[in-house]
């Protein structure tokens, strides 16, 4: 699964501010972190904002803040502000109407159903001690270790 821009800019923004809850952040401290386009993380930040996760001060020591909870805001939650994730509907495509392109569409339904899932049950918490307990590690054991398997 491949994420759009602005939606890896979105899970950066959260588990930087998620990391330190108290603290204001600026868009360019962020994106400097990161490597990323100051202008368009404010754009993703703004967003971010009007849904609730973040809460922003203007002026002199302002910047964003995570307002979120770590522990029920999932990778789901914010994935879904910036892209579709969900069964296959809308558009009608060429073969749609062959038992074949039924058979791709039930599948392609799985794989969504699946990865949804799977985000839902990430939580930004478990983001946090994955990136935490990442250095050096495979990822496997990573996840591992944050699951307390």
């Amino acid at each position: 699964m491949r994420l759009q821009v602005a939606t890896r800019h979105a899970i950066f923004s959260v588990l930087e501010l998620a990391a330190q809850p108290h603290r204001q952040m600026s868009a360019v401290d962020i994106a400097e972190k990161y490597a990323i386009s100051p202008n368009h993380l404010a754009k993703v930040l703004r967003t971010l904002g009007r849904e609730g996760i973040v809460d922003a001060s203007r002026g002199v020591g302002g910047g964003y803040r995570f307002v979120g909870n770590p522990k029920r805001l999932t990778l789901f939650d914010i994935i879904a502000i910036f892209e579709p994730i969900g069964p296959t509907t809308g558009g009608f495509e060429a073969g749609d109407d062959t038992s074949e392109g039924q058979a791709l569409r039930l599948v392609m339904n799985e794989i969504e159903d699946t990865a949804r899932a799977t985000l839902s049950s990430i939580t930004i918490d478990t983001m946090l001690k994955i990136a935490r307990r990442s250095k050096g590690a495979s990822i496997e054991t990573v996840i591992r270790q944050a699951a307390g398997q």
